[in-house]
């Protein structure tokens, strides 16, 4: 690995997130906070549950990170990767001809699936695009974006706990001149994970909104600019909170977009 794939943007993110986790950890360690109380007691079972969800989360954090968000390969016609499934037979004949048409990227010249787009930081077209993430410095995509849950998911639970251990280790009995070195570490840390689990809390809450819809961050942000959705007042592809959650974590009753589209389109011509 050379000089400049070491100081590569992907690189110097995951190696700052990884640090900031365990420097955060370190910090509720080494303070007067539960955890040090506890450890100090010889109770190590919440201790050790705090290290393993920590562990946890950078785990999937590095997953979602590096994985291939859903790439559009230069075969169009190649069958999805999960969830999607190739349609049946009685599915296929239901799609009437020229009720759209594949887009071929401006950029990369590879016809786009329906739903995917150029992302011009990856330089590459992703499947079911939600957008591209500056933190994770990768496309939040068809086959990363249950994962990408699940990370906000651990992480929210690992902040929140973080909080609340940061605030058992602030005591204001002291004056603030004899305070603030002795605590000024562990306050910032408690203003940083306040932070970040509001950020956290917001984006979790948003997308299981999206996905309860069916709906990705691109689609809900610009309709305008996207040829399915320019005259249409919902999504197209949305079959019910129930179902939509299912396909979406499971991949149950998943099929192709173009089936799910060409249905609605003939549903709302009756």
């Amino acid at each position: 690995m050379g000089p400049r794939a070491l100081l590569s943007p992907g690189v110097l993110v995951r190696t700052g997130h990884t640090v900031l986790t365990w420097g955060i950890t370190l910090v509720l360690f080494l303070h007067e906070t539960e955890l040090k109380q506890q450890e100090a007691r010889g109770e190590l079972l919440q201790p050790l549950l705090f290290i393993l969800l920590v562990l946890c989360s950078l785990l999937l954090y590095l997953a979602v990170s590096l994985m291939d968000p859903g790439y559009v390969g230069p075969d169009p016609e190649a069958p999805s990767p999960p969830p999607q499934k190739e349609p049946k037979e009685e599915q296929t004949a239901m799609i009437p001809e020229k009720t759209f048409r594949l887009r071929r990227c401006g950029y990369c010249l590879l016809q786009q699936p329906l739903r995917s787009k150029h992302c011009r930081s990856c330089k590459r077209c992703v499947r079911r695009f939600d957008h591209h993430c500056p933190w994770i410095e990768n496309c939040v995509g068809e086959r990363n974006h249950p994962l990408f849950l699940a990370y906000l998911a651990v992480q929210l639970v690992v902040l929140l706990w973080g909080l609340h251990l940061a605030w058992s280790g602030l005591h204001f009995r002291e004056s603030w001149q004899s305070w603030l070195p002795h605590n000024g570490l562990l306050f910032l840390t408690f203003l940083l994970l306040s932070i970040f689990s509001t950020v956290v809390t917001l984006l979790l809450a948003s997308h299981l909104y999206l996905v309860a819809s069916d709906t990705t961050t691109w689609e809900f942000i610009s309709p305008h600019r996207i040829a399915y959705l320019r005259h249409r007042p919902d999504s197209p592809f949305d079959q019910g909170f129930a179902r939509n959650l299912a396909r979406f974590f499971c991949g149950y009753g998943a099929v192709p977009w173009e089936v799910l589209y060409a249905q609605e389109e003939k549903g709302e011509a009756v």
